[in-house]
C-alpha cells in the first residue's frame, strides 16, 4: 500500500481537490489586491495553484510537510510562480508582505478556538500590506442544511496506481461547541481487499459577526461579507474580509 505521507496527499486531493465553488472568488480577490498573494492551509494546492496558472504571484502555507512538498512538485513541474512553506497558520514568519491572504475551506475553524484564530489573524496582519485583506470563509453558525436529511452523495473517488480511494460523506453534528464532519474512507486494492476507517474532521462553531470581532482585536478592520453557494458535497460558506488599516 501507499505510504501514510502518500494516503494523506491522495485523501486530500479525494476530499477536497474537486472543490470549485470559491475559486471565482479568490481569484476576483486576489486580483483586486493587486499584489502578492498567500494562501493559508493550502493543503495540496487547489486554491494556490489556480491563482498561480491564472497570472498571480503566490505564497502556499501549510502545517503538514507533505502539502508543502506536494504543492512545490506540482508548482515545478508546471513552472509556475509559487512558494511554499510549511509553517502553522496561527505562528509563522516570512520575509515577505501580501496584498491578500486568504484562508479557504474553513481553515480558522481548524484553528485551536477564539486564541488560535486571533494569534492566525494578527500573524497575517504582520504580513499584510496596508490596505491589504484578509480574506477567510468559514461554515457560519450551524446551518440547517447540515442536518436536513438528502439522498446519500456520490463518493469523491480516485485510482493511484491500481489503489481506489472513495470517500463517501455521512454526516455532519454538534458536540461541545464543535461541528464534527464525519466520513467513510475506503481503499481497495489491486487484489479487490477493503478496508475502511470512519474519518472526522472537528470544525470550532463559529459566526461572521465574532469572527468579525476578533479581527479588530488583532488590528485588523470589518471589511465586509462575501457567500460561496452551497454544492451537492459542501454547505455554504460565509467569507469573512478584513483590511489592514495601518
Amino acid at each position: 500500500m501507499t505510504s501514510a505521507a502518500t494516503a494523506a496527499v491522495i485523501w486530500h486531493d479525494a476530499e477536497c481537490g474537486g472543490f470549485e465553488a470559491d475559486l471565482s472568488l479568490w481569484d476576483e480577490l486576489a486580483g483586486a489586491g493587486g499584489g502578492p498573494v498567500l494562501d493559508l492551509g493550502c493543503g495540496t494546492g487547489r486554491v494556490a495553484l489556480h491563482l498561480a496558472r491564472r497570472g498571480h504571484s503566490v505564497h502556499a502555507l501549510d502545517l503538514e510537510s507533505d502539502f508543502v512538498e506536494t504543492v512545490r512538485a506540482r508548482a515545478a513541474e508546471a513552472g509556475l510562480d509559487l512558494e511554499a512553506t510549511a509553517a502553522d497558520a496561527s505562528d509563522f514568519s516570512l520575509a515577505a508582505e501580501f496584498a491578500t491572504i486568504l484562508a479557504p475551506m474553513q481553515l480558522l475553524q481548524l484553528l485551536d478556538g477564539r486564541e488560535g484564530r486571533v494569534a492566525c489573524l494578527r500573524r497575517a496582519r504582520e504580513h499584510l500590506r496596508p490596505g491589504g485583506v484578509v480574506a477567510a470563509a468559514i461554515v457560519d453558525g450551524f446551518p440547517e442544511e447540515l442536518v436536513e436529511e438528502v439522498p446519500p452523495p456520490i463518493p469523491d473517488t480516485r485510482e493511484v496506481d491500481g489503489w481506489l480511494y472513495s470517500s463517501l460523506p455521512l454526516d455532519a453534528g454538534l458536540s461541545e461547541g464543535t461541528i464534527v464532519v464525519r466520513r467513510l474512507r475506503q481503499t481497495v486494492s489491486p487484489a479487490g481487499e477493503l478496508s475502511d476507517e470512519l474519518d472526522e474532521v472537528p470544525l470550532r462553531l463559529l459566526d461572521a459577526a465574532t469572527l468579525e470581532a476578533e479581527c479588530v482585536e488583532a488590528g485588523l478592520a470589518p471589511a465586509g461579507r462575501r457567500l460561496i453557494p452551497a454544492t451537492e458535497l459542501h454547505v455554504g460558506s460565509t467569507v469573512v474580509l478584513m483590511e489592514n488599516p495601518v
